[in-house]
């Protein structure tokens, strides 16, 4: 069981990191009954200290952040930690190394977890007991404590392992770059008027259907900002659907759709009405995609033999280099800025890809 200090009041840390080169960071957050995610504790190895940062005291954090953004950090599959940060603090690292990453590009299984790759490089067995714990709750038990400090304790360490190696092998730089991609607020900004691409089966309206679709998923996106509720206790997505393929005109037709509680009627009714009106205004020469033809679902086979070969030559899993869906991104969508032919996969596949297309 790891060292650790539990630091409840954030800004009183900063001595101690600043000027840091690197730091191993978690988190822990909850987000079952809310739309953004409740940040619970942060953990930080500096390599001779672990500590657990609970930033549900009411000491400050600005400083924390502050300092903290300056240092490498050294994460495992760190997007969730990213995006969960970013809403907090507003802010993200200048650099970061993630280890998942990393081994993805010596070979290992794409999306290893942190215990695995533990295991891997230093026999070390991690216990993941904890894994559905309420962070909120305090004081935190010290089991709670224990397990979060393991999550970061061979960080570090992983990191240097695996730097080496990757360096040895001219894919340091890969790394470097895949992990980059994660440190783009586009990624985390929040826009209602995109909140269409997350109603599962509005692909497939279009028209003035469409339209609506898009006008009450950004309905949806608002309300469930405002309340900061999870989307689908705002209103499901069938629901939704519902009334965009029925298009109703008053709050009485809206009552007709069994799958809108009248809890919802009561309170939203109007807005629902009001959202298919607005739609009237939009454009509505939205077609579903096509699916793929013969040629395309041949043109597919193909870029994913050439991804799989030329994965086996350089030891890597094809979907590391390439995933189906990226290939189908470039042949039905036409993604040129698609990560495949960019960077350096471009170099080690997408020229060739771009030959077939």
């Amino acid at each position: 069981m790891p060292e650790f200090i539990l630091v409840d009041r954030p800004d009183t840390l900063c001595a101690e990191l600043r000027g840091l080169d690197r730091v191993g960071l978690d988190t822990e957050f909850m987000r079952e009954k809310t739309f953004f995610a409740e940040l619970c504790l942060v953990q930080v190895s500096t390599g001779a200290e672990i500590y657990c940062v609970d930033p549900l005291n009411d000491g400050g954090m600005d400083d924390f952040w502050n300092v903290l953004m300056q240092s490498t950090w050294v994460v495992h599959s760190g997007r969730q930690d990213i995006e969960v940060i970013y809403q907090a603090a507003g802010k993200m690292p200048i650099h970061m190394f993630d280890t998942q990453i990393a081994a993805g590009l010596l070979g290992y299984a794409p999306q290893m977890g942190y215990a695995t790759l533990v295991k891997e490089l230093f026999d070390v067995d991690i216990p993941k007991s904890h894994t559905r714990a309420n962070w909120s709750k305090r004081p935190l038990p010290e089991a709670y404590l224990q397990y979060a400090a393991e999550d970061v304790e061979f960080l570090l360490p992983a990191c240097d392992v695996l730097a080496e190696r990757l360096d040895r092998q001219g894919r340091l730089g890969w790394a470097e770059e895949d992990a980059a991609q994660l440190l783009k607020p586009a990624l985390y900004d929040i826009e209602p008027r995109r909140a269409i691409d997350r109603l599962k089966g509005a692909r497939n309206l279009q028209g003035k259907r469409r339209t609506a679709a898009a006008r009450l998923a950004a309905w949806r996106e608002r309300e469930a900002i405002r309340a900061n509720r999870p989307r689908q206790w705002i209103a499901k997505d069938s629901a939704l659907l519902e009334v965009a393929t029925d298009l109703p005109t008053s709050v009485d037709a809206l009552s007709n759709i069994d799958s809108l509680p009248e809890s919802l009627l009561r309170r939203s009714g109007s807005d629902i009405i009001a959202a298919i009106a607005a739609a009237d205004s939009d454009e509505d020469n939205y077609a579903p995609p096509r699916p793929p033809d013969e040629a395309q679902k041949a043109l597919l086979k193909s870029m994913q033999k050439h991804v799989a070969e030329c994965a086996a030559d350089i030891g890597l899993a094809a979907e590391t280099i390439a995933s189906r869906r990226d290939l189908s991104a470039i042949i039905i969508d036409g993604a040129q800025e698609s990560r495949v032919l960019s960077g350096w996969r471009r170099a080690v596949i997408g020229d060739r890809l771009l030959e077939l297309l």
